[in-house]
């Protein structure tokens, strides 16, 4: 079987190389030349864990191609995925003119059936918009090709994606046509020979079901953060109040920790988007609004206690920064709360020594030059620095060693945006502890 994926970002490269893996013949496809040229290679555009080593191998076997011509690499393929990027317009919309213009392509070049499937997070109704345009497209050919169009949502999280994909709790894929059904059942068969993890419904409804999961996720996640605000004026510990909650079933532990607020290339985006849908049918989504709002508010907090702490001239002032990504395992800085804090520190004066162990190198294209200061290690980060902020919770700032953390910081203060360390064994050290909703 041959399948064609275009768009090597995060979701296309991810889908590719697992497709491969599997034993189906795939060609990605991209406009970008140099992102091409650099995956035949070997050079990754983006970090997932694991993803490295599946794409060199099946490239080394044939099973993997990558190219930029999409006319050619369609030919003979049953599937194509649309997996470009989708990004937020001004009003908060996503723009589909990268998604419209793969549709157009595909109705320019195909030569035979093919089911077209849009892998992006796109808005409810583009199925329709991309079924447009491949019949338009086809028509000032004379052509009546057969074609169908389907939605298949992904639900990969940045960090583990790979294991995601090949270990799927759920397949949603979104049909109208029982010829397209049978081939996606086909496609995904090797990855539920232990249950079947695959649920057909109506493309609207598997387009909204991927932008109803982020927002659903994205809720809880605001929520929380709310209910830490409050604990801490009330003199609650949120850390117990997330313990006491998250025993009940129907809450779950997951994305219940108070934090700095949720970052990356999926919430942010997909809860203004879905705002933005309710608007254009005359309905306000008043809770994910909060939800937006909130966050919003959340990523100023942590500067909020340092300038509690200071002043609010920190002028002259050294901070280090632990964690630069939006969350851990990735290098992705879309919307990360980091941005947010460290231009908040830098207008109001101070200087930044940022460490991430993964993140930097993206990190320098938007903080070009000396506006701040990328240090060698975590500990290199806070030689002299006022105080410490732990801002993503990368699994090697767990632990670390706080006789020598003690004796680097200028003022022993740390300011926990991710509640990992015990504020209770850190005051006993002598650090003053700063948490959210402690």
């Amino acid at each position: 079987m041959k399948i064609t994926v275009i768009g090597t970002g995060y979701v296309g490269l991810v889908s590719g190389a697992c497709f491969a893996e599997v034993g189906i013949h795939v060609v990605c496809v991209d406009v970008d030349q140099k992102k091409i040229e650099g995956l035949k290679k070997g050079i990754m555009p983006i970090y997932e864990p694991g993803l490295e080593e599946i794409v060199k191998r099946n490239y080394a076997s044939g099973r993997l191609e990558f190219t930029t011509d999409l006319g050619a690499a369609i030919q003979g393929s049953e599937v194509a995925f649309i997996a470009v990027g989708t990004p937020p317009g001004e009003d908060g919309s996503a723009d589909l003119k990268y998604v419209l213009a793969v549709a157009d392509e595909i109705g320019n070049t195909m030569s035979d059936y093919i089911v077209v499937a849009t892998k992006s997070t796109v808005p409810v109704t583009t199925g329709e918009k991309v079924r447009a345009a491949i019949k338009a497209a086809l028509e000032k050919r004379n052509s009546d090709l057969p074609f169908a169009v389907a939605s298949n949502p992904e639900f990969l999280k940045e960090g583990a994606a790979v294991e995601d994909f090949m270990k799927p709790d759920r397949i949603v894929i979104g049909v109208d046509d029982e010829r397209a059904e049978e081939m996606m059942k086909r496609l995904y068969k090797p990855f539920q020979l232990n249950g079947d993890r695959i649920i057909f419904m109506d493309i609207p409804s598997a387009e909204m079901t991927k932008y109803t999961a982020n927002a659903m996720l994205a809720t809880k996640i605001s929520f929380m953060n709310d209910i830490a605000n409050l604990c801490e004026l009330v003199g609650a510990n949120a850390n117990m109040v997330r313990k006491g909650i998250g025993s009940d079933p129907r809450i779950g532990t997951k994305f219940i920790y108070p934090g700095v607020g949720y970052g990356g290339s999926c919430f942010p985006k997909d809860v203004k988007a879905i705002i933005k849908t309710g608007k254009q049918y005359g309905y306000d989504l008043k809770v994910l609004q909060a939800v937006e709002d909130v966050n919003d508010a959340q990523k100023h907090v942590l500067v909020k206690k340092i300038k509690a702490h200071f002043g609010e001239d920190l002028s002259g002032m050294t901070f280090a920064i632990w964690g630069l990504s939006f969350k851990p395992n990735t290098d992705d800085l879309r919307e990360a709360p980091a941005i947010v804090i460290i231009d908040e520190l830098i207008a109001a004066g101070a200087k930044v020594k940022a460490y991430d162990p993964i993140a930097m190198k993206e990190a320098q294209h938007i903080y070009i030059g000396d506006k701040i200061t990328y240090a060698r290690d975590a500990y290199d980060a806070c030689v002299d620095a006022d105080a410490l902020l732990l801002v993503t919770e990368w699994s090697e700032f767990r632990i670390p060693s706080w006789e020598a953390l003690g004796k680097l910081l200028t003022n022993k203060v740390i300011f926990d945006g991710r509640n990992i360390y015990d504020k209770k064994y850190l005051e006993e050290l002598e650090f003053v502890h700063y948490g959210i909703g402690v």
